[in-house]
């Protein structure tokens, strides 16, 4: 970064002088900036570690990140009027790749979160501050570094100290945490928050699209409109907690908006690496006043030729030689290859099982296991969804592949239930042997229901014996606030207004009428079985009575376990 830009920021009086200065000369330029005249979030106005949608630490866990600053516009260097950053101007540029996963993460979340209304521009910032826009757009066709761009390891030494998550999968540490990719997530943040962005089926955080989608649902988190400031800056702050940090991608946010061009992948020099904890340079250590600075080494006095007859040989002594080894010096042995995954194991407690329309309570879950039934790390397990309810996995996509982690675990995402009730199968298909195991994991979506079931009129339920009660009971039945469509419910008319008096069906009393040809005594019954509509709606038939007086109850009971009894009142005819 610092060969491609050449303005590393300094911590120290340094930083802090460089710092004050730009920031004065952005703000003399008169410019509109992102960065607004309210200051920054404080510590306190930041998430919360743990909160939903969250990871603790942050996206990156706070590693470091290029310091470097948008070009400055000031007095006496020639630039143009609108302060627009000049066109083909390297710091401007985006490649190819890398500004089409930006805009296309921008209109896919557009589509799904349209209240968030994150810009490409935004992720532009960040996936510059992060890692210099994939090292200068160096991807292969499908959007995929070469090689996996790192950040230092977790370990608590000037850095967080974050234990291995993944088993090494995404980062290759199997001891500690390492930020991975174009957008730097931690494997545990990716775990939670990793996209499919090109549609190959896989979450990887080495693919500009994926990474980028990734980091834009992130920002989007806690229902944000990233339009307001106070959302805006707690967002980028979840990224990496750094006050620094908001300032610089603030910076870029405000540069990119004003003016940015594509260029070719790989055209720019990938940047230097980022240095310090969070993007900070150690200082170094303080002399105390007083301390005597250490004296520099004097050159030695040459030496002055020996004497005849002093007893010093003119003659240099020889060097002693050492005597050649008797045994070979040992040598290193090779690295040993694991043994490969040769079978897998269910890790589920039974069959899946979810209602129509909300997600699986648990996730698919194989082992691979080698031939001495040991775990097998490092294997690819590829999950694909079979059946007719509509279910895909987190995403929308039906078939994944999952790298194993040290345990020998592959977890699939989670499940999201279609719309259809009906059976459905996971496979799990261990890859990379010659003849691939697959395991079946059975699941089913069932009958949508409702959690919450009222009466949406106020009509007194009251009839004559051997008449109609006047009106229909209309009532609406909700999931989580909302409407819930397609649940199953049963109206039953009981005897008694009193449950002691039993929960089985009346012999006698009001009663509704099944459709059909036959006689109207063939067709009573009183107890039915209807669907709410579209909107949660649920409109019960007609309700006759015979001539038996007295008091009733009618039962209404959806698909899980919401209940609502009204009391039904049959009078002698006046």
């Amino acid at each position: 970064m610092a060969a491609l830009f050449g303005r590393r920021m300094r911590q120290g009086a340094a930083s802090t002088a460089v710092a004050a200065a730009a920031m004065a000369a952005l703000s003399a330029s008169g410019a509109p900036s992102a960065v607004g005249e309210q200051p920054a979030a404080s510590a306190a106005e930041r998430p919360s570690a743990g909160a939903s949608g969250q990871e603790d630490p942050s996206v990156t866990g706070d590693s470091p990140y290029h310091t470097d600053l948008p070009p400055l516009k000031g007095p006496g260097r020639n630039d143009p009027p609108d302060e627009t950053p000049a066109t083909g101007s390297a710091e401007s540029g985006i490649p190819a790749t890398v500004l089409d996963a930006y805009r296309k993460a921008e209109a896919s979340l557009a589509a799904s979160n349209p209240r968030c209304r994150v810009p490409w521009e935004l992720l532009a910032a960040i996936g510059k501050v992060e890692s210099g826009h994939a090292r200068g757009g160096r991807l292969d066709t499908n959007g995929t570094t070469p090689s996996p761009i790192l950040g230092p390891v977790l370990n608590g030494v000037g850095f967080a100290n974050i234990s291995d998550t993944d088993g090494g999968a995404y980062d290759g540490d199997t001891l500690h945490d390492r930020a991975v990719g174009p957008m730097q997530f931690i494997p545990q943040t990716w775990e939670s928050w990793g996209r499919d962005g090109n549609g190959d089926g896989r979450r990887d955080p080495n693919n500009i699209y994926d990474a980028a989608l990734a980091a834009g649902s992130y920002l989007c988190a806690h229902d944000r409109d990233l339009t307001v400031e106070r959302d805006l800056h707690q967002a980028i702050l979840g990224y990496n907690r750094s006050q620094e940090y908001l300032r610089t991608v603030l910076h870029w946010y405000d540069y990119y908006r004003k003016g940015a061009h594509e260029v070719p992948d790989g055209s720019q020099p990938a940047p230097g690496a980022p240095t310090g904890t969070g993007g900070k340079t150690p200082s170094p250590a303080p002399v105390r006043p007083g301390t005597p600075s250490p004296s520099p080494t004097k050159p030695g006095k040459p030496t002055k030729p020996s004497k005849p007859g002093d007893g010093s040989s003119s003659k240099p002594t020889p060097p002693p030689t050492t005597p050649p080894p008797t045994t070979p010096p040992p040598t290193t042995p090779p690295p040993t290859t694991p043994a490969p995954a040769t079978r897998l194991v269910d890790l589920g407690d039974g069959a899946l099982s979810a209602p129509a329309g909300e997600r699986f309570a648990e996730r698919p879950a194989v082992r691979a296991e080698r031939a001495d039934k040991k775990p097998a790390a490092q294997a690819k397990v590829r999950f694909t969804l079979t059946g007719e309810t509509g279910t895909t996995f987190e995403g929308g996509a039906t078939t994944v592949t999952v790298t194993t982690k040290a345990d020998g675990v592959a977890k699939a995402p989670a499940l999201l239930a279609g719309g259809k009730p009906g059976a459905l199968t996971v496979k799990a298909t261990l890859l990379g042997t010659t003849e691939p195991v697959t395991l079946g994991l059975r699941g089913e979506v069932t009958a949508p229901r409702a959690d919450k079931l009222v009466r949406t009129d106020e009509t007194e339920l009251t009839c004559e014996a051997g008449a109609t009660f006047e009106g229909r009971v209309a009532l609406t039945a909700t999931r989580d606030g909302q409407a819930a469509p397609g649940v199953a419910a049963t109206a039953t008319v009981l005897a008694g207004a009193d449950p002691a008096d039993g929960e089985k069906a009346a012999d006698q009393g009001p009663y509704f009428l099944t459709p059909g040809d036959e006689p109207a005594e063939d067709r009573r019954t009183r107890e039915l079985t209807l669907t709410t509509d579209a909107k949660g709606n649920l409109l019960l038939p007609e309700l006759h009575t015979d001539d038996t007086t007295g008091t009733f109850r009618l039962r209404v009971e959806t698909t899980g376990g919401a209940v609502v009894v009204l009391e039904l009142k049959v009078t002698d005819p006046a």
